[in-house]
C-alpha cells in the first residue's frame, strides 16, 4: 500500500469518525448547518456532513430533578425551608436546544423560584395540610414558563418542610392539648349516654313498683355472692308494705 492510498484511507476514517453519528432508542439529534436548524435525526445509525453540521443530542427521557432547599417566609410570617422533586421530559428537543441556552438549568432556576413564590403566599398550616393542591400550583406555573422551551411538567412534589425548633415544640403542646381536648369530648358523651340509659330505666322502673322490688333483691343477692362480710343494706318502704299487707 503505497503513500497515497494509505493517506487516502486515514482521511476517509477521519471523515467516517466525524460524519457518522449514534442516536439511541430514547434521544432526538437536533442538526445546525452553519447555525441554520435543518430538521432532527430518529434513533440510529445517522450521517451528517462533517465541519458543517452540528447535531445536538436531546434525551427525551423523564427527568427527575431535585428543587435544593429554599428559604421561605410563609404569609403568616413563619421561617421555614422547603425542598421539592420536579419530573419533566422534553417533547420538542428543537425548542430545547433552540429556544433557551441551557434547559437543564433554566428548568432548575424557575423551580426555585415558583417554589419559594407560591409557598410564601399560604400560611404554614396550609402549607402542611394541603400539599397535594401546593404542589398542582407549583407544577402549573413551571409548565406555563417551561412550555415554549419544549419542556412538559408531569408531576412536582414536595419532599420535606424544614420547621424551626420552637414551632415543632408549639405543634407538638397544639397536637396533645387537641388530643386531650378529644378525649375529654368522648368521655362526656359517653357519660351522657349513660345518664339517657339510667333516667330511661328509672322512669320505667318508677311506673312498675314490681320491678323496682325485683331489681333491689337481684342486687342484693349479687353482693352477698361476691362478699363474705356483713353488709347493711336499706329496705325500701314498700317492700315492707307488700309484707305487711300479706300478714294482715
Amino acid at each position: 500500500m503505497g503513500p497515497v492510498t494509505l493517506l487516502g484511507a486515514v482521511l476517509l476514517a477521519g471523515v467516517l469518525f466525524f460524519s457518522l453519528y449514534s442516536i439511541r432508542a430514547y434521544e432526538r439529534g437536533v442538526v445546525l448547518r452553519f447555525g441554520v436548524y435543518q430538521g432532527m435525526k430518529e434513533p440510529g445509525l445517522r450521517f451528517v456532513v462533517p465541519f458543517i453540521d452540528e447535531l445536538t443530542r436531546v434525551d427525551q427521557r423523564v427527568i427527575p430533578m431535585d428543587i435544593p432547599p429554599q428559604d421561605i417566609i410563609t404569609r403568616d410570617n413563619i421561617s421555614i425551608k422547603v425542598n421539592a422533586v420536579l419530573f419533566f421530559r422534553v417533547i420538542d428537543p428543537s425548542k430545547a436546544v433552540l429556544a433557551v441556552e441551557n434547559y437543564l438549568d433554566a428548568t432548575s432556576q424557575i423551580s426555585q423560584t415558583t417554589l419559594r413564590s407560591v409557598c410564601g403566599e399560604v400560611e404554614l398550616d396550609d402549607l402542611l395540610s394541603q400539599r397535594e393542591d401546593i404542589n398542582r400550583r407549583v407544577q402549573d406555573i413551571i409548565d406555563r414558563h417551561t412550555d415554549p422551551w419544549g419542556i412538559k411538567v408531569s408531576s412536582v412534589e414536595l419532599k420535606d418542610i424544614d420547621l424551626p425548633q420552637e414551632m415543632r415544640r408549639a405543634m407538638a403542646r397544639q397536637a396533645e392539648a387537641e388530643r386531650e381536648r378529644r378525649a375529654k369530648i368522648i368521655q362526656a358523651e359517653g357519660e351522657f349516654q349513660a345518664a339517657e340509659k339510667l333516667t330511661a330505666a328509672a322512669n320505667i322502673m318508677s311506673q312498675q313498683s314490681m320491678s323496682l322490688q325485683l331489681r333491689y333483691l337481684e342486687t342484693l343477692k349479687q353482693i352477698s355472692a361476691e362478699n363474705s362480710s356483713t353488709i347493711l343494706f336499706p329496705v325500701p318502704i314498700d317492700l315492707l308494705g307488700a309484707f305487711s299487707k300479706k300478714n294482715g
